[in-house]
């Protein structure tokens, strides 16, 4: 089951970091640049929608072609300490993560295309498929794991505002 509430936070986290790719040619994770918070919902497959709080902050490197993050979501039920390395080549996207209060680990694989963000993410114990998109200061991401505990998950991020 612990293994399940991973897949599910973790999917939401590489959905958020990979959405927000532009759609130009010359895609960069320099638009992700900062914190981002939001709300969503996951679905265990035995149960009714339960409301998950997200923050994650990225830090991209100078050419904008990599991004480490650090995640943390909490529902009334679970909690999470996600940090991912996530590289760019072209519309290529690979990386790994690893989430600290479960101690699992894996990696992902993903494209971009025509502004929209389709991922794998995988482990031993985990596979999920992701969808993301962002606009502006918002991010959008669906994950589906069919047969899994939490068998779905949807998030909206915003960019946190700077204080002066």
């Amino acid at each position: 089951m612990l293994r399940i509430v991973i897949s599910w936070l973790l999917g939401c986290v590489l959905l958020a970091t990979l959405s927000s790719l532009p759609v130009r040619a010359e895609q960069t994770f320099n638009s992700l640049a900062g914190s981002w918070s939001g709300v969503g919902s996951m679905k265990p497959s035995d149960g009714p929608p339960e409301r998950i709080r997200c923050k994650v902050n990225y830090a991209v490197d100078p050419a904008g072609e990599a991004v480490k993050l650090s995640l943390r979501c909490a529902s009334d039920s679970y909690k999470m300490d996600l940090s991912a390395n996530i590289v760019q080549n072209g519309t290529v996207l690979s990386g790994n993560w690893f989430e600290s209060q479960y101690r699992q680990g894996g990696k992902f694989s993903g494209e971009h295309d025509n502004g929209i963000v389709r991922a794998k993410i995988e482990s031993d114990t985990i596979t999920a498929l992701l969808t993301m998109q962002t606009t502006g200061d918002h991010q959008l991401f669906a994950m589906e794991s069919p047969g899994a505990w939490i068998s779905q998950v949807s998030i909206r991020l915003l960019r946190d505002r700077k204080v002066p």
